[in-house]
């Protein structure tokens, strides 16, 4: 049994394909899910405190209890948190990326985009990021 942790969006419609492709292109049995509105932006910009404890606390417990050693971050196209364009999304993912890196170096961090067509792709992870 291998799990994986999954940073992202509470849209619904991202859910699934987010999913999906961490089972797929990860290898995992299962996939830990953290949810809150406009997770790119919320952790590229540290704002909300309670919300990043919220979410480094479920990444914690991701990887020590169930053994994690994956964590992926993701933004979307038409996320109504957070309604940046595409190049804004991507240099707030890479920003989580290491952010979330930060907290466990020990973990792999990659950075997800889901396109308009909810098509998922890889777009960075820990060495991909300057």
């Amino acid at each position: 049994m291998f799990f994986a942790a999954s940073i992202n969006c509470i849209d619904g419609r991202v859910q699934s394909p987010i999913t999906e492709f961490i089972k797929n292109n990860g290898k995992v049995d299962y996939v830990d899910v953290i949810t809150v509105p406009g997770c790119d932006k919320l952790l590229a910009e540290r704002g909300d405190d309670f919300a990043l404890d919220l979410i480094k606390r479920s990444v914690e417990i991701s990887v020590a209890k169930h053994g994690s050693r994956c964590v992926y971050i993701s933004g979307h196209d038409d996320c109504a948190a957070n309604p940046a364009d595409k190049e804004t999304h991507l240099a707030q993912i890479r920003k989580a990326v290491r952010l979330i890196s930060s907290w466990n170096p020990a973990v792999r961090v990659i950075g997800l985009w889901v396109e308009e067509t909810w098509q998922v792709e890889e777009i960075t992870e820990l060495s991909d990021v300057s």
